[in-house]
């Protein structure tokens, strides 16, 4: 997958995300993959290599999705995260079409329903869905949605602490250093300098 010239994955914009689950991703295991990777924050290997158990919707309780400890990145810690009403969408269009051979603990299947799907796979998924959409050369990756969801939550105001806790950074400053500045961004920095006009001497 392309990254840009800062060595990090492209942010979407919330029309790229539209289009991109609308009309890029085809089937309902894609949805609900990429999903978790946009409404979790969720690394691709730890979408990959959730458990149906993880995805957790007790009576009475909001529901919730566990990346455990042992599938992140570096072994951080367990987190708990609620699920966002689109992302349940798609994890309940997903769900009944789950094929499993055995008892495959596995929410995304590998093929012939062994195992869980692999990381290649799903990052081939994601190119072919971008290639359908005209998106494919613009430096867009699996990390995408992760970068995505984390820089929009930030934009909004929401407290690095809180953020972290769903992204499983180590530390704020790691945090900081991931979330994008996108030239929207910049525009609207320099559309804050309100300075009056001053007289130019001739």
């Amino acid at each position: 997958m392309k990254i840009n010239r800062y060595g990090q994955s492209e942010i979407l914009n919330p029309d790229q995300v539209s289009l991109l689950f609308c009309e890029g991703f085809v089937n309902v295991r894609d949805r609900a993959l990429f999903g978790i990777c946009l409404y979790a924050a969720a690394r691709i290997n730890e979408a990959c290599t959730l458990l149906k158990g993880d995805v957790v919707t007790p009576m009475g309780v909001r529901s919730k999705l566990i990346i455990r400890s042992y599938n992140t990145k570096g072994k951080g810690d367990t987190r708990e995260i609620m699920i966002h009403p689109q992302l349940r969408e798609y994890l309940e269009a997903y769900v009944p079409h789950i094929k499993v051979r055995g008892k495959n603990p596995h929410l995304f299947p590998g093929r012939h329903g062994l195992s869980h799907i692999q990381k290649g796979s799903a990052d081939r998924i994601l190119r072919q869905a971008l290639h359908r959409i005209g998106l494919h050369e613009g430096g867009f990756s699996s990390h995408s949605f992760r970068r995505t969801c984390l820089t929009m939550m930030s934009d909004a105001g929401i407290p690095l602490r809180h953020i972290q806790s769903i992204s499983g950074h180590r530390s704020l400053a790691a945090l900081e250093r991931y979330l994008g500045v996108t030239d929207i961004h910049k525009e609207n920095a320099i559309a804050t300098l309100n300075f009056k006009p001053v007289s130019m001497p001739f």
